[in-house]
């Protein structure tokens, strides 16, 4: 894309380790993404825009395909307007592809599909379109066919033009593609995949009924990609634009631009941002309406963004990339972080364009930029800017953009610093990453100054040691890659009252609270009443018996959940970090307000009340251990599922929840889309018997759903490669903590 709208000179290649988005030497030695990277680029360039007189700015951002770094794909899902899932023409929709595919139509962002590397033996834009009816649940809608020539693509064609849009070896511009026409049996095909293109856009788009009634099916190019952009911009994914190419040969990479620009929406298209507020959810418009009248006039909001991505740049420090909604955020202005509820002054605001920066005065709604000198914003933070240096005293400076939700860690790693100075330059290089990537937790243990990192998963954690090995220079003794168990309560606890009366930083102060820990039972979270705090699988809530209060409410309440957490972070059975409990902190004015006292004194009251909870939970025997359990989706040749599912059953003690022939287009239990509804053209190869053909009907691939102990998984892919001769693939992710019984409890 960057080659194409003239930011490069020439295109990148993952193979050659000259990518512009995947930047880190570990990136490019795997050859896979691992930091999301975002990127401003024009389109069409200046020598492409005789046709179209507008140019358009698009801001891109690279995510991550790999199944550990989902958070990372999941915090820049909110912020697009548009998304271009990539598959791949051999494979087609892949375990991790629908797991992402859901996350999309969660924030019901408008997609679109690439279906890329056709150039490669084996690929199948058929078997491809088939497989994204059947798996993302929605209708595709075949947009380009790709043109054959034997058994290698040459270009492609737009069905809605009847063009050739692209073509292999030239530069697709529009005078290299009026010499080419489309003729032969492609031709025929074009014309039916349109026609099924027209009906299966009239059953969901009523505009485009009403004029194929009026002028049948001979419609105007326009008006078709006017319907597509209607239904596309709906993000329900209920018809899917299937484009085709070969990034490789730059087949097809211009015609996805202008798709881009066609069917995708501008910021200005997309439905309102709802904030939260509080414990509510509202319309940013609502939130931002004049305040109800106080006494002293309050500040109002300038410009509000939400942090999607922070990284670490070699010569300009920490850089914090974020999208405006509202407003116009200019650099030198003092912005309010509303999650960490204070000021910070950014240096320097700018834009990156491939290898470029370019320093700008501010950004517009709708902007994605990068801001340096933030000190302590961390990915999914909110900015806000007040018309003055003051937070505003209401609700507003509460005000967050899709706060995020962290997932629970499953594996953790132990390391140990060289030297009092290397312990400091690991904290840190620690405290930046954690900014850099929430998902990533380290903790400290002031016994034995040990340091504990925790992740998603051994890739993640690999991925983490390498960035602060040779990035960060930081120096230490790593222990080996082990799984995060957690604690759980098997009974409730009695009250546990506690007064905390000490001086902290030079400061009196006496604050007391009463706590109740009980097992969160599943279903438990619906019946409770709002507002209540969730953070790794436990729920902390505050009751204020009393009516009047002599203080704020709101921060107390904040301070009490504070002291819950770093209690709950340490269990007394194996130190491990408490799951699945719930809290309920009790505040009583008539016997535990002393007066106004600092907020270290209300958290130290609520840590000691909990911790003596856990305590005597303990010494009765009802703390539980808990691991995690993944759910393993194994694709392997036929003659090695036996094996493979035998090894899961006796040896990983997990269970085989669901086995699939890959090749058999199953409908899913859903039926939300019926194979036979599904028109996709077709390869080149079925009309012949190839060397390639009697290989597909060898090969008979399985794909095995699993649940197993994370434990059994650390080094499954070993294993697999072993049984399988490497044919393989492995996906993991996060099922549930069950509780670990018997002698496998004895032995932890």
């Amino acid at each position: 894309m960057l080659y194409n709208c003239g930011a490069l000179k020439h295109a990148g290649n993952v193979d050659h380790g000259d990518t512009v988005t995947d930047f880190l030497p570990m990136e490019r030695q795997r050859g896979i993404t691992i930091q999301s990277a975002a990127i401003t680029f024009h389109w069409p360039p200046k020598e492409r825009s005789k046709l179209d007189s507008r140019q358009y700015i698009i801001n891109l951002i690279d995510t991550p395909g790999h199944v550990d770094f989902r958070f990372e794909v999941e915090r820049c899902m909110p912020v697009l307007d548009g998304a271009v899932c990539v598959i791949d023409g051999v494979e087609g929709v892949e375990a991790h592809t629908e797991r992402v595919w859901s996350s999309a139509h969660e924030f019901k962002v408008p997609r679109i599909i690439f279906v890329n590397k056709l150039d490669r033996d084996g690929a199948s834009f058929k078997k491809s379109v088939q497989d994204i009816g059947l798996k993302l649940n929605g209708t595709p809608l075949v947009c380009q066919i790709p043109w054959w020539a034997g058994e290698t693509i040459r270009g492609v064609v737009d069905v809605i033009t009847r063009s050739v849009v692209s073509w292999g070896g030239t530069k697709d511009t529009p005078e290299a593609l009026l010499e080419k026409t489309v003729e032969g049996t492609i031709k025929d095909e074009i014309e039916r995949a349109r026609e099924r293109l027209i009906e299966q856009l009239c059953e969901k788009d009523d505009a485009l009924l009403e004029m194929w009634t009026a002028h049948g099916k001979d419609l105007p190019d326009t008006a078709i990609k006017e319907s597509i952009r209607r239904v596309v911009n709906e993000g329900e994914g209920s018809l899917i634009p299937v484009l085709a190419g070969s990034s490789l040969k730059n087949i097809g990479v211009v015609a996805l631009l202008d798709a881009v620009k066609d069917y995708l929406p501008s910021p200005s298209d997309r439905p309102e941002l709802e904030v939260r507020v509080g414990r509510t959810h509202q319309p940013l418009s609502h939130v931002l309406q004049a305040p109800k009248a106080s006494k002293k006039p309050q500040p109002h909001v300038e410009a509000l963004a939400s942090v999607f991505k922070v990284v670490n740049d070699p010569r300009r420090g920490m850089l914090t990339f974020v999208r405006v909604y509202h407003g116009v955020l200019k650099k030198n202005t003092p912005m309010w972080n509303a999650n960490l509820q204070h000021f910070e002054r950014p240096l320097n605001m700018m834009q990156i364009s491939a290898g470029q920066t370019i320093e700008i005065p501010h950004l517009s709604p709708g902007q994605i930029g990068a801001i340096t000198g933030l000190k302590t914003a961390r990915t999914g933070d909110t900015l806000l800017t007040f018309s003055s240096n003051k937070t505003s005293q209401t609700e507003l400076a509460t005000m967050q953009v899709r706060p995020p939700e962290i997932p629970p860690a499953v594996a953790f790693i132990v390391l140990d610093a060289f030297s009092p100075t290397s312990a400091k330059v690991l904290e840190a290089a620690l405290e930046n990453l954690s900014r850099e990537d929430p998902s990533l937790r380290w903790s400290k243990d002031e016994k034995t100054e040990q340091y504990t990192l925790s992740g998603m998963g051994t890739l993640h954690l690999e991925v983490a040691r390498d960035r602060l090995e040779n990035h960060y220079k930081a120096e230490a003794y790593w222990g080996a890659i082990s799984v995060d168990y957690k604690e759980c309560l098997t009974a409730p606890t009695t009250t546990h009252r506690a007064v905390f009366d000490k001086v902290v930083a030079g400061k009196d102060g006496k604050a007391a609270c009463s706590v109740v820990i009980e097992p969160l039972q599943e279903g438990r979270r619906d019946t409770l009443p709002e507002p209540y705090f969730e953070r790794d699988g436990n729920i902390v809530q505050v009751e204020f018996p009393q009516e009047n209060h002599p203080f704020n409410m709101e921060a107390t309440r904040q301070q009490l959940i504070n002291g819950v957490i770093s209690a709950l972070a340490r269990g007394p059975r194996r130190n491990s970090p408490m799951h699945q409990c719930l809290v309920t902190v009790t505040y009583d004015v008539a016997t535990d307000f002393f007066g106004l006292t600092s907020a270290a004194h209300l958290v130290g009251a609520a840590n000691k009340a909990a911790r003596s909870a856990l305590k005597e939970a303990y010494q009765q025997g009802s703390i539980g251990i808990l691991e995690p359990v993944m759910r393993a989706t194994i694709v392997c040749p036929e003659v090695s599922a036996g094996p493979v599912q035998h090894d899961i059953h006796s040896v990983r003690g997990g269970h085989v929840i669901e086995v699939k022939d890959m090749q058999e287009t199953q409908v899913r239990d859903s039926g939300i889309v019926d194979a036979s509804d599904i028109y996709a053209p077709p390869d080149p190869y079925e009309f012949q018997t190839t060397l390639r053909e009697t290989q597909k009907g060898r090969l008979r691939m399985l794909e095995i759903t699993a649940r197993v102990p994370f434990v059994e998984m650390l080094d499954y892919d070993n294993v697999l490669r072993s049984k399988t001769a490497g044919r393989h693939t492995l996906t993991m992710s996060l099922d549930t903590f069950e509780r670990v019984t018997g002698p496998r409890e004895k032995a932890l």
